[in-house]
């Protein structure tokens, strides 16, 4: 055989064993007996041995996984993996697209995709070769789990010859096919095992395996769908998902492009039946707008993009009956209704409690009498929750429930801000579940990350007076000595404890500020609040009107920081970290300028450019002095205006008679 042949017949059974092992591991769909498989994967070896230099190193012949992973590194997205907005009904669909179109005009496409019921993953390729798989994590970071994903049999490991950058990512869904998940739950059931529930659960629990031959021994799949990319390669979604097809990788072929909303409607109505069909799960349809430009210019909020939505299928509704309603107290003190339900299956999970939102739910909509027989739901498959109840089926007599009036856990009267559904126990320093809740709070990941100290050691340390504030976590070394009395402290958690408690003191000002656990300020809302104020004094004597002056802070918002820092022992608690080490201050970045030619002028960039990209312009304004808004106010200077510019900002700006400058304008400017 010439090495020609060898090369040949190499590829082709590498490919052909490829199939047959997808069609056997994911699909449960063999086409060849085992015995005929090892015959050609016998072929191959041979001829790999002979003519080694044309061998895979990703071949069927290799042993999959095997590798143990001892723990799961934390990687920071280099593009942030945000949620997508959700919708039920059709007719929020049809505002959206009224949305889209006062922003951007008539003139777009949308993409309409299935949305798989499985895994987010991002995949990172350099030199065309599989660096690096992370899990969605919170969306900012998540887990390194690039051993486990390499033993998915559709990833590929090095691509084709393709013209694809040296580095980029690509996104998609990992999950498992229906009549796999079946027949190793029968496997599981037959050898005395606990079934899994569903598939999504199952593929989410193989990725946190920590030996990669057990997860290679799980069939899993993933259809990749977004391509992210220093420089824009392609000037629509539509064009990336063909190109990528082209590169190697497994792309759904469902996807389809309409030229209207009444294209999305129908694609819906489609896989709303045909969904029962398919061999995985779905639980929607994602659509997107097609034009990168146009993506572009209708941005983002804090939590999604505008230019894309995601409709969810009608869940699976049950009734049973309703044994109770209890409440809980949450660290902000809002008192949430549980309904405690007699257990039913529900979207293969076991459902015996449902959330009930407010009182409102009980006493108007729902109107609840005690032991009503009840429909329930997943609200987007995930939560349950009480949809209605079945009048005919209600008991003679019954008595109406009613919203309890005093908080259950410390027997304060509850209160009910105007325009609010929620009621509150406002004894914020005195009910144990709010001292625990902001505590618990406080340390959690997204928070203080305090390693060696959660939830649990929050309660016990309460539970015998040993913190009562945040402040006190910061004094616990102290007592150190106290602590090892309590039984169930050794002295490595204990100093593992401390060790995190003093580490936690390097955390940022926004972490920190995230962690006070103020009504409204999440993440996102820290981190605007402390590039604007800088320090805490500033952000505590802000006025209600210089906080909505801030990016992105409303009045909302604006009056509940205003109420918090009213309170003098919050102020005094924030004292008392200030004196313990905790960063009050933001960390300065330190910037060079260029020049100061833009000094005092604020900007908006809009539309798409040809000579730059839109951050590349951002970069080149604050470098020479200038500042970039994100909104059209009588306050912006300049709005630099590329092609596919929004109809409504242009509108806007022109009312406003703001000046209206190109990109080569702007770089006269700059000189």
């Amino acid at each position: 055989m010439s090495p020609t042949e060898a090369k040949d017949q190499i590829q082709a059974l590498t490919a052909e064993l490829r199939q047959h092992t997808y069609n056997y591991y994911v699909l449960a769909m063999p086409t060849i007996s085992d015995y005929e498989f090892d015959q050609k994967l016998e072929q191959l070896s041979k001829l790999e041995k002979q003519f080694p230099e044309f061998a895979d190193p990703e071949s069927p012949t290799q042993v999959v996984g095997g590798d143990i992973t001892k723990e799961f590194v934390t990687v920071k997205h280099r593009w942030p993996m945000l949620s997508l907005g959700n919708t039920y009904n059709e007719q929020e669909l049809i505002d959206f697209d009224q949305r889209i179109r006062k922003a951007i005009g008539d003139n777009f496409e949308y993409v309409c995709e299935l949305k798989f019921d499985g895994l987010s993953m991002s995949l990172t390729y350099v030199d065309g070769k599989l660096s690096r798989a992370v899990t969605r994590g919170d969306g900012t970071q998540g887990d390194e789990v690039t051993t486990n994903v390499r033993t998915i049999h559709t990833i590929p490991k090095k691509l084709n010859t393709g013209n694809y950058p040296d580095m980029f990512e690509i996104r998609g869904e990992v999950f498992m096919h229906l009549k796999a998940f079946e027949r190793l739950n029968k496997e599981r059931v037959d050898n005395g095992e606990v079934p899994y529930a569903n598939p999504r659960n199952f593929a989410s629990g193989t990725m946190k395996l920590q030996d990669s031959a057990e997860v290679a021994r799980r069939p899993l799949d993933c259809f990749l769908y977004g391509l992210y990319t220093e420089k824009t390669l392609f000037k629509t979604h539509w064009e990336s998902l063909e190109a990528v097809k082209s590169w190697g990788f497994h792309v759904d072929n469902h996807s389809r492009l309409v030229s209207d909303i009444n294209g999305v409607l129908e694609f819906i109505s489609h896989w709303d039946t045909e969904r029962h069909n398919l061999s995985y799960d779905i639980d929607g349809i994602v659509i997107k707008i097609n034009n990168y430009s146009q993506q572009q210019e209708l941005g983002f909020t804090a939590k999604s993009p505008r230019w894309a939505i995601s409709y969810k299928f009608k869940a699976e509704r049950v009734e049973t009956e309703l044994l109770a309603v209890t409440y809980q107290v949450g660290r902000t003190g809002a008192v949430t209704p549980v309904a405690n339900l007699k257990p039913v299956l529900l979207a293969g999970t076991t459902v015996k409690r449902a959330t009930l939102h407010n009182a409102d739910e009980i006493t108007e909509r729902l109107k609840l009498h005690e032991h009503d027989t009840v429909y329930v739901e997943k609200g987007g498959e995930i939560i349950p929750k009480i949809i209605s109840v079945n009048l005919d089926k209600r008991k003679p007599g019954a008595k109406a429930i009613e919203y309890i009036t005093h908080c259950p856990a410390c027997g304060t009267l509850l209160l009910r801000t105007e325009g609010e559904a929620a009621w509150y126990c406002p004894n914020d320093e005195g009910c144990p579940p709010q001292i625990v809740g902001k505590m618990q709070h406080y340390i959690g990941r997204k928070a203080m990350n305090i390693d060696g100290l959660g939830d649990e050691t929050i309660e016990t340390l309460y539970r015998h007076n040993f913190i009562k504030h945040i402040s006190d976590i910061y004094i616990l070394h102290e007592r150190a000595d106290e602590l090892k009395q309590l039984g169930r402290f050794g002295e490595k958690s204990i100093n593992n404890m401390l060790d995190g408690i003093e580490r936690s003191k390097q955390q940022p000002f926004e972490k920190v500020l995230f962690g006070l656990g103020i009504r409204y300020v999440g993440e996102t809302v820290a981190k605007k609040l402390v590039a604007h104020f800088k320090t805490i004094d500033n952000l505590m004597a802000a006025t209600a009107e210089e906080l909505t002056a801030a990016e992105e802070i409303g009045g909302r918002i604006a009056e509940s920081i205003t109420e918090y820092f009213a309170d003098e022992s919050h102020r005094a608690e924030i004292e008392k970290l200030r004196e313990r080490g905790l960063q009050f201050i933001a960390e300065e970045k330190e910037v060079t300028l260029a020049s100061e030619k833009l000094s005092g002028q604020s900007f908006i960039i809009s539309g798409v450019f040809e000579k730059y990209s839109r951050d590349e312009l951002k970069d080149l304004i604050e470098q020479n002095g200038g500042k970039i808004l994100s909104s059209i106010s009588a306050k912006l200077n300049f709005l630099v205006a590329g092609d596919n510019m929004g109809p409504a900002k242009l509108e806007k700006a022109n009312k406003l008679n703001i000046p209206i400058i190109s990109d080569d304008e702007l770089m006269t400017m700059i000189g």
